[in-house]
């Protein structure tokens, strides 16, 4: 249990780093994002262990880092887009 923890937990920091790596403009600071897939993997790990019983280490781990990319999704923001409005409106 105590390897599963430890693995989700970097399993989730990797994952937030890739998305601030390749998102960063559409998310907010740096230790938000970090924080969130960290805790998200290990919400991820306790819940998946916990539904699969022990002996799926591996099944808990992706289990993990699913609900680590769910909920990094919704740190996401929209592009910045400029409306474009009509003349009468």
């Amino acid at each position: 249990m105590i390897l599963e923890t430890l693995g989700s937990v970097v399993l989730g920091l990797a994952l937030a780093w890739a998305a601030l790596r390749t998102l960063s403009p559409r998310l907010p600071s740096r230790r938000a994002v970090l924080g969130t897939g960290a805790l998200g993997a290990l919400f991820g790990a306790g819940l998946t262990h916990s539904v699969l019983g022990p002996g799926h280490a591996a099944a808990t781990l992706v289990g993990s880092v699913l609900i680590s990319a769910v909920t990094l999704s919704l740190l996401l923001r929209p592009h910045s887009r400029r409306l474009n409005r009509s003349a009468a409106a």
